[in-house]
């Protein structure tokens, strides 16, 4: 290929020598550690843009669109972008807060009558602010098993949060919520008449220019120059595969929005000039500032691997203290995708990275390798910090599914007939899953589930001992895992689930409500 292009006149060329000694990684090869790190990590595919002082300084594409592909990735080709949505998302309301059609600290009942949490007094006093803080009292994730890549509409997310238990104390607490952000952007209609998608189109896309952005993930597999998605997750080799597409239309105002390198890099532009597009204030000012307003504390705890102190989350973006800089930053994935997005005013500095492979931290090394040498830190491979920790963690989940199938292959006797565990089984949350016995003359031995709101996912059960299975689902990167049925007086009356943590870490527990087989 081109010869290896130098960082140090690429990107860092106003870098004093005094500052490049403190941090040799500048005068490296960035394309040498990109195309080590996807090696070492197995990532297909990767998109690279940096931003400097109001000029696109760097921008490329790395690998190959999927698994088994020859297709390059450029800078146009479209990726998943996930949790970068939830800025579009809290930048529109804060606009509508400015032209002064809805308040902030408006309870959300103001707009959305019906909307209710489990708590009755925390439903009327939740503000719109608190939906985009991540302050509901929530878990990380909870309730995603629910919503992710399910047929539930807009409006059954929104209902579900009643059913939903909160854990923690309102406005204290920190929790990721996806399903909050689904909340705020249905005020958008309320009050504008147009639709999240519409009105974020019109305020942002087309003023930006941002061509390769499309504001739900539907139909992305029919697009000529997209990045497939792909994992090394959840298998017991650890072999790179291909993944089904997510369809997260439903929860598009937090993660369902696609883009390219080459349009985030004009939305980093775009945010570091203040919201001005080449000279135009495109959204004034203030709004760019209240969604950078720190909210709610997410960690206080220092990395000694890290110059990194306090995690704040402000309104669609996280603030961090790293090596005395304040430093926007947000991570994004979805099932075979990673991202990031990071900019610091104070240097004109924005970065962003797009990846198609999801179980892999390389595209935090990356950033964090670049900051370290705009910001003065002393070089230290950041790549190989979290490769050694990831080969831990993946060998130790790999064993883990390595001695499921020794269970299943000791073939023990299961105390109670197959055709026991075969019924309908309820969630109050997330509704019904069926297990069904094998098909005569199919030469399948486990049983099937198949999952009332995800329509496209099948599991089969395989007998391990006791009253344990584990379950193998045809999407991988759901995972495979021990499933423990519960049995009153020999009869199966119940079951636990867990899926990845990766889409929720909480166990869902199922009542059999029904022996009747669903074809």
């Amino acid at each position: 290929m081109k010869q290896l292009l130098c960082i140090v006149w690429l990107i860092v060329s106003s870098m004093t020598a005094v500052y490049s000694q403190k941090n040799p990684f500048p005068t490296d090869s960035l394309d040498r550690y990109i195309q080590k790190g996807m090696s070492d990590w197995q990532i297909p595919g990767l998109a690279i843009a940096i931003v400097k002082d109001g000029k696109i300084v760097f921008m490329k594409g790395y690998g190959v669109t999927a698994v088994g592909s020859t297709k390059p990735i450029n800078e146009h080709t479209i990726f998943q972008i996930a949790s970068q949505s939830k800025l579009f998302t809290s930048t529109d309301l804060c606009l509508l807060e400015e032209q002064k059609k809805i308040s902030l600290s408006d309870p959300i009942q103001k707009y959305l009558p019906s909307f209710a949490m489990q708590d009755e007094d925390v439903s009327k006093v939740v503000s719109i602010h608190d939906l985009l803080s991540h302050r509901l009292g929530f878990k990380n994730y909870q309730g995603d098993f629910v919503f992710w890549d399910t047929d539930l509409s807009r409006q059954e997310v929104i209902s579900s949060l009643r059913k939903l238990k909160a854990p923690y104390v309102f406005r204290q607490d920190f929790g990721y919520s996806n399903a909050a952000y689904v909340v705020a952007s249905d005020i958008i209609p309320k009050v504008t008449g147009m639709s999240w998608e519409r009105f974020t189109e019109k305020t942002l896309l087309e003023p930006l220019q941002l061509k390769d952005t499309h504001m739900l993930s539907v139909g992305m597999d029919k697009l000529p120059d997209v990045a497939h998605p792909s994992t090394t997750c959840c298998s017991s080799d650890g072999k790179l595969v291909s993944l089904p597409f997510d369809n997260l239309d439903n929860l598009g105002p937090a993660t369902g929005m696609i883009s390219s390198c080459s349009d985030m890099a004009k939305w980093l532009m775009f945010q570091l000039d203040s919201g001005r597009v080449n000279g135009r204030q495109v959204v004034p000012y203030s709004v760019i500032e209240k969604t950078r307003t720190a909210s709610t504390i997410a960690s206080q705890d220092r990395m000694s691997a890290f110059p990194l102190g306090f995690q704040f989350y402000c309104l669609g973006m996280g603030l961090i203290d790293y090596a005395g800089h304040s430093v926007f930053a947000h991570a994004g994935g979805s099932n075979g995708y990673r991202n990031n997005v990071t900019f610091v005013p104070a240097k004109n500095l924005g970065i962003v990275i797009l990846t198609n492979q999801d179980n892999q931290s390389f595209h935090d090394a990356l950033r964090f390798q670049l900051l370290d040498a705009y910001l003065g830190v002393p070089y230290v491979n950041r790549s190989s910090y979290y490769l050694e920790r990831a080969k831990k963690r993946d060998a130790k989940s790999q064993e883990s599914i390595q001695l499921l199938a020794k269970r299943v292959n000791q073939k023990a006797k299961n105390p109670i007939p197959m055709t026991a565990f075969v019924g309908t089984y309820r969630n109050e949350l997330y509704g019904t899953l069926t297990i069904s016995a094998p098909t005569p003359g199919s030469g399948q031995t486990g049983l099937t589930v198949r999952f009332e709101h995800h329509k496209k996912l099948l599991g089969t059960l395989d007998f391990m001992d006791g009253h344990e299975f584990r379950l193998t689902l045809s999407n991988p990167r759901f995972g495979i895992f021990p499933v423990m049925f519960s049995v009153t007086n020999g009869a199966v009356s119940g079951l636990e689930l867990k899926d990845t943590d990766f889409v929720d870490h909480e166990t869902y527990p199922f009542k059999k409500v029904s022996v009747k087989q669903k074809g």
